[in-house]
């Protein structure tokens, strides 16, 4: 017969004190008293860490149920291997002794026999360290965490040994000897008996893919049982979406190439009939009627029943219960299926709750923005009826501030007063850098930068800005400063001053001027602003051969412009955009005064949407029109110039537009670009993503557009703790004599 090691101790111990019980009993007549107990053995526990754990009281009748509770609880802290009680007569009583013997300490800990993977790695994953107790529950449970390190980067075969050696002075030497064996990848997985579903489709679900070229950039390609197992629940969800909710997929059956060095991975699929939805209702509901829920929800009747679809019903109907307040209002779908007819009756159960309001909104984390900073973006005041949905454009509004690293937002519900408590926690991040280096510019070739900036002057939400740029050919310097609550009011002021400096083949021109705008919310996403900017500009060193355009316009000319807009933007961040849009109309007419007479027009367009949670499309289009006025030309200034980085990538400056007889561009009187980017993630841990893009335009003289230049490439955007970068590579699909084949490019800033 098997006995239990760990309980024999526990066993003889008991067998020993019923044995004294029994004899102490004969000789006293009746239980015996406890008169004393004492502790032997221990060396680094405190005594008082074992007298804690036991029951057994001085003054008390003895209890052998007490004894053994008190041995078990002993055992139970991991820091004894032998536990024993012991009884001697001691002045008409019993006097107990309770002896233990400590587990070794572990003096040092060793990893043996890891190859492929950095014995500092291995440490992160551990949870015992020297000084700890050689338990061998915990010896072994981080052993077990070893290994499953190992399977999480394809070394499933991986076996991991703990050897344990004591010294004479009750010491451990723990060492976990590793034998990693191959790396698998998977070189196929296969499916059977999938005939409603695509196998690309099926393997687009899954995260385990087969091993590619490529697929060391994203750490994929090997095998992962954990992974492999959970595939088949992501597949059985990809047919429950599809309205197979009678799909039924085995767990993954592997085949080992003979160097155990390739998986090929096989699921079995019985797919079952495909189920639609038959009706749609809903219980419970009297806040809001059924009419307007079921204008909420994504599942349709006739269509196939999709558990993704329901529970985005639920959350959309859970929104908007909460948006009205309702802020505990319950869903539960329920779905009843018939088999006959391979239909599916779908029920929310809704349980609206009480309507709440906004309780005291607190503020933390913030050292040096002011409170005030961050509260004035909070759409929500306490006392106010609670609403999600202004509770996530709050969320929205700090974050794009730029002052946070971090932000979050925790609404707090206190069912016994109807309130929600809403908890602010921000991280602030340096909002002021100074950076000075170096770049490359299309037309000056090298180019130093200064910038010089202040996001958060003093804590307040003012920025100031002071820019400086010096190339071969050409300078420009540039101080802002904006205040977005001006007067204490959601008014945003910005001026700025500037002076710049171009060298073009055929001329020079010199600028002085200088802004200020107006901007003023009139929506939740929507606002409207006003701009006036005068600007004296002076063209210079016109080559006797120049176009006719060119020296037309030599001279010094004033332009006094204002310049009214309208701006819509619902992305959901400003820096990094994965949904929304922006869209904006400027107007620009120049003749308050001045010398220039012009007007023009320019509409843009930004759509960023969701392809997965980590992937993005973005579509951007911009469409201007300029023209001089009372009979002016339009200032060759004042064109529009298409080729670059903020316009077509791959083109340089003003290559995509018209040319002067001596192939320099000269910019158009329109112009009409377009961008398609799919942008995914590369390092998120820090904000690197990738960028494949194609652009096409044009800028024009004619009545409609002509010429348009197409070009493709790829490009990396960085959300940097020094602010946003790009690095963009094109290439000409359309290339004209003289132009280059390819171009990169990079630039500092917002991206678009």
């Amino acid at each position: 017969m098997a006995v239990n090691l760990k309980l024999k101790p526990l066993v003889l111990a008991c067998l020993f004190l019923l044995f004294q019980f029994l004899a102490l009993g004969g000789a006293f007549g009746a239980e015996p008293t406890v008169i004393g107990i004492e502790i032997k053995g221990l060396k680094r526990i405190e005594e008082g860490v074992v007298r804690r754990l036991i029951s057994q009281q001085v003054g008390q009748p003895l209890s052998p149920e007490k004894i053994t509770a008190d041995i078990k609880h002993i055992y139970q802290t991991g820091y004894f291997e032998d536990v024993k009680v012991e009884g001697e007569t001691f002045e008409g009583g019993l006097k107990l002794i309770y002896v233990v013997k400590e587990k070794p300490t572990i003096q040092k800990i060793v990893f043996y026999g890891n190859k492929n993977i950095k014995t500092e790695d291995i440490k992160k994953q551990i949870k015992i360290s020297p000084g700890s107790v050689a338990d061998t529950v915990l010896i072994n449970d981080n052993a077990a965490k070893i290994a499953a390190y190992y399977e999480s980067e394809g070394y499933s075969l991986t076996r991991v040994v703990p050897v344990v050696r004591t010294t004479a002075t009750n010491q451990a030497a723990l060492t976990y000897v590793i034998n990693e064996g191959p790396r698998i990848m998977i070189r196929k997985i296969r499916f059977t008996g999938n005939k409603a579903l695509k196998s690309g489709e099926i393997l687009g679900a899954m995260k385990s893919q087969p091993r590619h070229f490529y697929s060391f950039l994203f750490k994929s390609g090997y095998y992962k049982k954990d992974d492999l197992m959970a595939d088949s629940e992501r597949i059985r969800d990809l047919y429950y979406d599809h309205g197979y909710i009678q799909a039924m997929v085995s767990d993954p059956k592997t085949t080992l190439s003979r160097d155990r060095k390739w998986a090929t991975i096989t699921y079995t699929i019985h797919e079952g009939g495909q189920f639609t939805v038959s009706k749609t209702s809903f219980t419970g509901n009297k806040i809001i009627s059924t009419r307007q829920l079921a204008k909420l929800l994504s599942t349709k009747v006739g269509e196939p029943v999709s558990r993704k679809l329901v529970r985005q019903d639920v959350i959309d109907l859970t929104d908007r219960y909460s948006e009205h307040g309702y802020a505990l209002a319950v869903i539960n779908p329920e779905l009843v299926p018939d088999v006959g007819k391979k239909t599916v009756a779908i029920i929310y159960h809704i349980s609206e709750g009480d309507r709440y309001r906004v309780g005291r909104i607190e503020i933390a984390g913030n050292q040096k923005t002011r409170d005030w900073v961050i509260r004035r973006e909070v759409l929500l005041n306490e006392g106010d009826i609670f609403n999600s949905k202004l509770l996530r454009k709050s969320y929205e509004r700090i974050n794009n501030l730029n002052f946070f690293s971090s932000v979050t937002m925790d609404p707090q519900p206190v069912p016994s007063k109807k309130e929600v408590n809403v908890d602010i926690n921000v991280k602030e991040r340096p909002t002021g850098f100074l950076s000075v280096g170096g770049g490359y510019s299309s037309v000056d070739k090298l180019i130093g930068m200064v910038d010089i900036s202040q996001g958060n002057l003093g804590g307040r939400g003012q920025s100031i800005k002071l820019r400086g740029e010096l190339g071969g050919l050409s300078s420009f310097y540039e101080i802002t400063f904006k205040e977005p609550w001006l007067f204490g009011r959601q008014l945003s002021l910005t001026t700025s001053i500037y002076k710049e400096h171009q060298d073009y083949l055929d001329y020079n021109r010199e600028a002085t001027g200088g802004e200020i705008g107006l901007s003023k919310p009139i929506s939740e996403n929507t606002w409207i602003s006003a701009d006036y900017r005068l600007e004296n500009a002076t063209i210079t060193n016109v080559l006797t051969d120049a176009s006719p355009i060119i020296q037309d316009q030599a001279g010094t000319r004033l332009t006094s412009s204002i310049t009214p807009g309208i701006v819509r933007d619902t992305r959901d961040n400003y820096l990094d955009p994965h949904t929304g849009s922006r869209n904006s109309l400027y107007v620009t007419f120049a003749g308050i005064g001045g010398d220039n007479k012009f007007l023009k027009v320019v509409a843009e367009s930004g759509w960023f949407l969701p392809v997965t949670k980590t992937t993005t499309v973005s579509l951007h289009g911009v469409l201007g029109y300029g023209t001089g006025l009372f009979g002016q030309e339009l200032p060759l200034y004042e064109r529009f110039y298409v080729g670059g980085i903020y316009t077509v990538r791959g083109l340089a400056f003003g290559e995509g537009g018209p040319l002067d007889i001596n192939g320099q561009p000269i910019g158009g009187k329109s112009e009409v670009i377009g961008n398609f980017d799919y942008i995914y993630p590369l390092v998120s841990a820090i904000k690197l993503k990738g960028d494949v893009f194609f652009d096409t335009g044009t800028a024009y003289d004619s009545l409609l557009p002509r010429d348009f230049r197409y070009t493709t490439g790829v490009g990396i955007r960085w959300i940097s703790p020094l602010g946003p970068i790009r690095l963009e590579w094109g290439y000409n699909l359309n290339k004209k004599p003289g132009e280059q084949t390819s171009r990169f490019e990079f630039a500092f800033g917002t991206f678009f």
